[in-house]
């Protein structure tokens, strides 16, 4: 490997360390993606994280359960880099040579993209160290659970992971954008998201004699309708909060009102405070809306998650790197999302931002995330890795010179 160390670290070509890696990674990814664990279940991914960050002369730590970080470098805390390493109950439909073969199971969000992008970051960090060139601590994190409500990154909170720490940044693949390209916006990036879950039950009956019974059916479908429609004239609209039912269930028999009838939904909102408002007029909503059909209502109301907040310092680092390494147009703005992350527990404690990496073949196929048949260009392991480290030792450097600058006063 070409050495750099005598390069000011703001010059440094990441691209130059990560090129001999990229083989690995691409191999390390499709073993993650052939074997995808679900939330709190990764721990054949945590062991393979561990002993490949082991072997490069690092200490990993493991969390509780499962998931890991580990600190590059010496002296005070510079910066955290955060990726998720959970996949989700979703069938793969990709027929790759690597498909899933945990059957039900798939990297259907690009999860495995993410923590490759991370161990690669890592194993070029140590190399930087190596050669004298990362000039303060740096630590990565492998949190679990990021698919479930409100989020494994709750526990990495509750465990100190992010104590002193003075900013902390994420990526996430995007399957809108092309491979080379990484899009920023300063602000909320992703949505407030929560679940709700509604139960209805009453006495069943004749659908000759809907007035000897509580229509649950009725209720349902009053509840489906009247809920989404009170809270959107009740929150401020510029929130833009939205609830969306995802089930509805109830009956056997077009002549039988049934007993039990069941519906959940998500509620996403654009807004932090109009987020905290919403959630708890629903529950209040539900509840006048069911009241005059005499059903009984067992309301299960999940907070979720609150947006990630992108500071506008992060978001400049994360841009400077990219431009640094990809080029002068490799940064676009992207929209804010309606999906939900749990990074944004991070973004609550901690100063961050949260970027979007590009993983679509340009002219390819636009897939959505979530989808069985999303494939990733992966061509975006290189580029995240050069990005999300480039931004690592542009902070360093400026902790170094911020801390150099304070001993000379």
């Amino acid at each position: 490997m070409q050495k750099i160390s005598e390069t000011p670290t703001a010059n440094l070509n990441i691209g130059v360390w990560a090129s001999p890696l990229l083989d690995e990674l691409r191999h390390f990814r499709r073993d993650l993606h052939q074997h995808p664990e679900l939330s709190h279940k990764e721990f054949l991914t945590t062991e393979k994280l561990a002993a490949r960050l082991t072997a490069a002369g690092l200490e990993p730590q493991l969390l509780d359960g499962t998931g890991l970080f580990v600190d590059i470098g010496e002296g005070p805390l510079a910066i955290g880099l955060r990726a998720d390493i959970d996949a989700l109950p979703i069938l793969e439909e990709t027929s790759l040579d690597y498909a899933s073969v945990n059957t039900g199971i798939s990297h259907a969000c690009g999860h495995d993209i993410h923590t490759t992008v991370m161990l690669g970051v890592a194993l070029v960090l140590r190399k930087l160290d190596v050669e004298g060139e990362l000039p303060a601590r740096v630590r990565v994190i492998f949190q679990p659970a990021e698919e479930t409500m409100p989020g494994g990154a709750l526990a990495v909170i509750e465990q100190g992971v992010l104590n002193g720490l003075p900013r902390i940044l994420a990526l996430h693949c995007d399957p809108r954008i092309d491979v080379g390209l990484v899009g920023t916006r300063i602000g909320a990036i992703t949505s407030a998201s929560d679940t709700i879950r509604i139960q209805l039950n009453g006495r069943g009956g004749h659908t000759s004699r809907p007035h000897l019974t509580e229509d649950l059916v009725f209720a349902l479908a009053e509840i489906a309708v009247s809920v989404p429609a009170v809270i959107n004239r009740r929150i401020d609209v510029r929130s833009a909060v939205s609830l969306v039912w995802g089930q509805i269930q109830a009956g056997a028999a077009p002549n039988a009102i049934p007993a039990v009838g069941y519906m959940a939904g998500t509620m996403r909102c654009l807004d932090g405070e109009a987020w905290q408002a919403a959630g708890e007029l629903v529950d209040e909503v539900v509840n006048q809306v069911a009241a005059p059909f005499g059903v009984d209502v067992k309301l299960e109301h999940i907070r979720g998650v609150p947006p990630v907040i992108n500071t506008e310092r992060e978001t400049t680092l994360i841009e400077a790197a990219a431009r640094s390494e990809l080029g002068e147009d490799a940064v676009t703005l992207t929209p804010q999302s309606m999906g939900g992350e749990d990074f944004a527990w991070m973004t609550q404690e901690v100063p961050g931002a949260m970027m979007r990496l590009g993983t679509r073949t340009p002219g390819g196929e636009t897939f959505d995330l979530h989808r069985g048949d999303y494939i990733p260009d992966e061509h975006a392991i290189g580029v995240g890795v050069r990005v999300m480290a480039k931004a690592a030792t542009l902070a360093a450097r400026r902790h170094r010179d911020v801390a150099a600058g304070a001993t000379q006063k």
